[in-house]
C-alpha cells in the first residue's frame, strides 16, 4: 500500500491533474450497537459544509424511514468539524478527503477514522473577468487559493496543470506558495481562507474554489474554466469521507447511514446538483483506514 500511495503522490507531482475536494448541542447518541429501525429510533449528528444541497434532504428522509434521525450541523470553516467530532459534540462528519484527514490527525495528535467513502469533487478555477480559458488570463494576474495546508497544495497543482504557475521540482501534495517559481510563472497566488475564495472573485482575476463554497456563493461548478477531475484512481488521496471517532468505527448504525448515502436516490441527486463535477466512489472502510495510515506516514515524512 505504501508503494501505491507513493505512486499517487508522484503522479500528483508529475501530472498535477487531480480532483478536489463547518457546532451542535444536545447529548451524543452514545454509539448504538444495533441496527436502527422505525421502532428503535436513534439520533446522529453529522458535521457538514454543504447542508443547503438538496441531496441531504433526500438522505435524511431515507434515514428517518429506517429509524435514524440525522441532525446536520453546518460549518463554514473547515478547521472546526474535526475537533468538534473528537470532543464528542458530533457523532460523524462528512466534509473532508483522505489527505486532509491524515494531515489533521498528524498535526492534532488525533485518531479520527474514515468509515465510508463519498465522492471525489473537482477543484476548479473560476473567474468573473470574462476569461474563457487559463490561456486568456494575463501576465501578472492574481489568483486566490485556499490557505489550509492540503487544499493549498492541491490548488497550486491545479494552477500548474493549467499552465499558470511553475513549482520548484514539479511540486507535490505538500507544496506551499514559497515553492512557486515566480520567474517561470504567469500569475501570482493569493492564499485566503477557503470560505473566502469566492468573495475574492470581486477583486482578483480568478480563484480556486472548492465545490461546496462555489455552490454556497451561487456559482455553477460547470462554469469553472479549468478543473482537475480527470483520474479518479490517481486522485484517491482526495476521496471524501464519512469520519468517526476510532472507538465508533464499527458502529452498525453509522454503517447503515453510509449504505443509505450510497443509494441511487442520493448519489444521483448529488452528481446532478454538482453539475457532473463529482465522481461517487464506494471503498470499504478497512481499505480507507489502511490508506489513511500510509498517508499519515507521508505527512510525517514531509513535516
Amino acid at each position: 500500500m505504501k508503494r501505491r500511495l507513493t505512486a499517487w503522490i508522484a503522479a500528483i507531482a508529475a501530472t498535477a491533474s487531480l480532483a478536489a475536494c463547518g457546532s451542535g448541542g444536545g447529548e451524543a447518541s452514545s454509539g448504538a450497537t444495533a441496527t436502527a429501525d422505525a421502532d428503535n429510533r436513534v439520533t446522529v449528528r453529522v458535521g457538514v459544509t454543504d447542508k443547503a444541497q438538496e441531496y441531504w434532504t433526500t438522505f435524511t428522509d431515507l434515514a428517518a424511514d429506517e429509524g435514524i434521525d440525522v441532525e446536520l450541523v453546518n460549518f463554514t470553516d473547515y478547521t472546526q468539524p474535526n475537533p468538534i467530532l473528537s470532543s464528542g459534540d458530533l457523532e460523524l462528519n462528512q466534509f473532508q478527503h483522505l489527505l486532509y484527514l491524515a494531515n489533521y490527525n498528524v498535526n492534532s495528535d488525533d485518531d479520527l477514522q474514515p468509515i465510508g467513502s463519498t465522492a471525489i469533487y473537482q477543484l476548479g478555477l473560476y473567474t468573473t473577468k470574462g476569461y474563457a480559458s487559463p490561456e486568456d488570463i494575463p501576465e501578472g494576474a492574481e489568483i486566490a487559493i485556499p490557505n489550509d495546508v492540503v487544499n493549498q497544495a492541491r490548488a497550486l497543482l491545479v494552477l500548474q496543470s493549467a499552465g499558470l504557475i511553475s513549482l520548484v521540482d514539479g511540486g507535490n501534495a505538500f507544496s506551499t506558495p514559497a515553492e512557486v517559481d515566480e520567474a517561470a510563472s504567469k500569475v501570482k497566488v493569493v492564499p485566503v481562507d477557503a470560505n473566502q475564495t469566492a468573495v475574492q472573485l470581486q477583486s482578483l482575476d480568478g480563484a480556486i474554489i472548492n465545490n461546496n463554497f462555489a455552490t454556497d456563493a451561487g456559482i455553477d461548478p460547470t462554469t469553472a474554466i479549468y478543473s482537475d477531475l480527470e483520474d479518479t484512481d490517481t486522485a484517491r488521496p482526495y476521496l471524501n469521507l464519512w469520519v468517526a471517532r476510532a472507538e465508533d468505527a464499527d458502529n452498525p448504525v453509522y454503517q447503515q447511514l453510509i449504505d443509505i448515502y450510497h443509494s441511487p436516490e442520493v448519489t444521483d441527486q448529488l452528481v446532478e446538483e454538482n453539475g457532473g463535477t463529482a465522481v461517487v466512489e464506494e471503498v470499504p472502510a478497512e481499505e480507507l483506514q489502511s490508506d489513511l495510515a500510509d498517508l499519515e506516514d507521508l505527512v510525517r515524512e514531509n513535516a
